[in-house]
C-alpha cells in the first residue's frame, strides 16, 4: 500500500467506499420493488451475476434484466437488509474493488413465507455513470420456510428456494474440502498507512 497518498487521493477513497457501499443498499431497495431501471443503475452493461448453487448464470445486463424478472415472477413481498459490508480498493486500479456482502431476506416465494441469509462475493468497476457491480456472485446459509426454521436450521440441506432439499453453500467450513482462500485473501489486507498526527513523547 502507497503510504504517501495525498489528501486528495485519500479523500478519494473514501468517498469511493462510500458509493460502493451504497450498491448493496441500494440493490436490496430495488429487488424490493421490482425496479428493472434501477438493475441497469447497479450493474456494469457487461456483468455477470452467478449464484454458488449454480441456478443463476447470467452475463450481460439483459440476460441480468430476465434473470430478475424470472425471480420476481415467483416472489411476493421481499425485505432485503444487507448487514456489513467489506470492500477493498485495487491498489494496481483505481477503477477496480471487490468486496464480501453479509445480508438477509424476509421473503413470500410461490406463497410460503420465507426467511433466507445470503451472502455476496463483488467486483466493482468504476464506470463513466459511477460505480457498477461487474460481479456479483450470491450464496445461501438457508433459504427456508419460517416454520420449518427451527429444525431446518440443523440439516444439511437448507436451501429450499427450489421446492426441493439442496445443500447449504456455507458455512464452508463445515463443507467437505472446504476453501477458505477468498476468507484469507482479505484478511491478508496490509495495514492502513500510519497516522501523520503527531506522537506524544
Amino acid at each position: 500500500m502507497n503510504e504517501e497518498r495525498t489528501i486528495e487521493e485519500r479523500v478519494r477513497r473514501i468517498e469511493d467506499r462510500e458509493a460502493i457501499k451504497d450498491l448493496a443498499v441500494l440493490y436490496g431497495f430495488v429487488m424490493d420493488e421490482r425496479d428493472i431501471d434501477g438493475i441497469h443503475r447497479l450493474f456494469a452493461a457487461d456483468a455477470e451475476l452467478r449464484s454458488q448453487d449454480g441456478v443463476f448464470a447470467a452475463v450481460g445486463i439483459d440476460d441480468i434484466v430476465e434473470t430478475y424478472k424470472g425471480r420476481f415472477a415467483v416472489l411476493g413481498p421481499t425485505n432485503h437488509v444487507s448487514h456489513g459490508h467489506v470492500v477493498r480498493l485495487d491498489d494496481a486500479d483505481p477503477d477496480r474493488a471487490t468486496g464480501l456482502v453479509a445480508a438477509s431476506a424476509e421473503v413470500v416465494r410461490n406463497g410460503q413465507t420465507m426467511w433466507v441469509a445470503l451472502r455476496y462475493k463483488d467486483t466493482y468497476r468504476r464506470t463513466e455513470a459511477g460505480w457498477r457491480f461487474a460481479s456479483r456472485l450470491m450464496s445461501y446459509m438457508y433459504y427456508i420456510d419460517v416454520n420449518e426454521y427451527a429444525d431446518g436450521l440443523r440439516e444439511e440441506g437448507r436451501n429450499r428456494a427450489y421446492r426441493d432439499e439442496r445443500p447449504a453453500d456455507w458455512p464452508e467450513a463445515l463443507t467437505p474440502d472446504p476453501d477458505l482462500s477468498w476468507l484469507r485473501d482479505v484478511l491478508r489486507e496490509p495495514a492502513a498507512a500510519p497516522s501523520s498526527a503527531p506522537t506524544r513523547p
